[in-house]
């Protein structure tokens, strides 16, 4: 039989093992609440962040409705393989810092305007403004075409069912509005607008700074292949003068079109002015080159008060006229400081 002694001591170790026993059992919980809790925050925080990344899916996948020349068109997200069909779209997001997966050929060039080339490496060439090449633009499975309805309008419903397609209503001179277009549709709806701001106050900046020059009247002529035309007020450098204070020869201000007049070479008077720009387009086969020598060698031309006064400049076509986008507007700008000699 044990002694007291020795059962005081017994009592002592079960005491001291029960005690223990409840201590590790205590921490084995707390251990376990503290897991659990961890388990929960990271739980949590999962959670919060795939929310997160839904949110930010979901806002990328946002549709937009741009209403343009065809109607209406929903763009969902933000595009990233764009085929475009103009030239002047092509500019346009050349400007805004997107390269299109796709474009039409540039009209001159090879397939690009010497002045837009160094940006469109890797863009593959999708036929040409009047006769896109419908097969091609859809392998390149793009998310959003741009195009214009004077130009593509029979094509519509097939590119429609290619892709989500922005159509501007036409392209005489109205590159401004129809860059806006496109920065909307592209959802760069706010650098679209400084660029355009830009434009404007440096177009107002030369109008300022010109100041008497701008008495003297200025012609714009374009030679072709068999045609020789002066160009008027509705085209893309007659609005562009029209913002920097240009005014065209009083003789020009009874065509009835106020687009083109077409001349012959008994006409060339009627080009004349105190200043003339002229340009050539020349698709490769040399009768555009061919027109510009013939009338350039006329007596006639050389005649003109501004070709005597030294005062006719040849400039590039691509630039002051096909193009018609807001990369070749402020070129043309650029040169028009030099010509009047302002400082930018």
């Amino acid at each position: 039989m044990l002694s007291y002694a020795s059962k005081k001591l017994s009592w002592s170790v079960l005491s001291i093992l029960i005690v223990l026993s409840v201590v590790v059992s205590g921490c084995g919980q707390s251990n376990s609440a503290n897991n659990a809790g961890s388990a929960n925050s990271a739980s949590t925080g999962n959670a919060n962040k795939s929310n997160a990344d839904t949110a930010a899916a979901s806002s990328d996948a946002a549709e937009r409705t741009i209403t343009d020349a065809m109607g209406q068109a929903v763009i969902k997200g933000t595009p990233q393989r764009i085929v475009v069909l103009t030239n002047e779209g092509t500019e346009a997001l050349l400007a805004l810092g997107v390269k299109p997966v796709g474009a039409v050929k540039s009209w001159t060039g090879d397939p690009w305007y010497d002045h837009i080339k160094q940006d469109m490496d890797g863009v593959e060439v999708v036929g040409d403004e009047s006769q896109p090449n419908l097969e091609l633009i859809a392998s390149l499975k793009p998310d959003l075409i741009i195009g214009n309805k004077l130009r593509q309008e029979k094509v519509y419903e097939q590119l429609k069912a290619i892709a989500p397609t922005v159509f501007s209503e036409t392209l005489r001179g109205e590159w401004q509005s129809n860059f806006m277009l496109y920065a909307e549709a592209i959802g760069k709806k706010a650098e679209g607008e400084k660029i355009i701001a830009d434009y404007d106050a440096r177009t107002a900046d030369f109008k300022a700074k010109a100041g008497d020059k701008l008495n003297e009247k200025v012609s714009v002529v374009r030679f072709m292949a068999g045609k020789t035309r002066i160009y008027l007020s509705d085209t893309f450098t007659g609005i562009a003068f029209a913002k920097m204070g240009i005014t065209r020869p009083d003789s020009q201000n009874g065509y009835k079109d106020t687009f083109v007049e077409e001349i012959t070479k008994e006409r060339l008077p009627e080009a004349d002015g105190d200043m003339i720009f002229y340009f050539t387009y020349d698709t490769g086969d040399g009768k555009g080159n061919q027109m510009e020598k013939e009338m350039l060698n006329d007596p006639l031309w050389k005649s003109l008060k501004a070709v005597k006064n030294n005062k006719a400049y040849k400039v590039n076509d691509a630039i002051w006229n096909t193009a018609g986008g807001v990369i070749a507007a402020n070129l043309m700008l650029d040169e028009l400081y030099k010509i009047y000699d302002i400082q930018a």
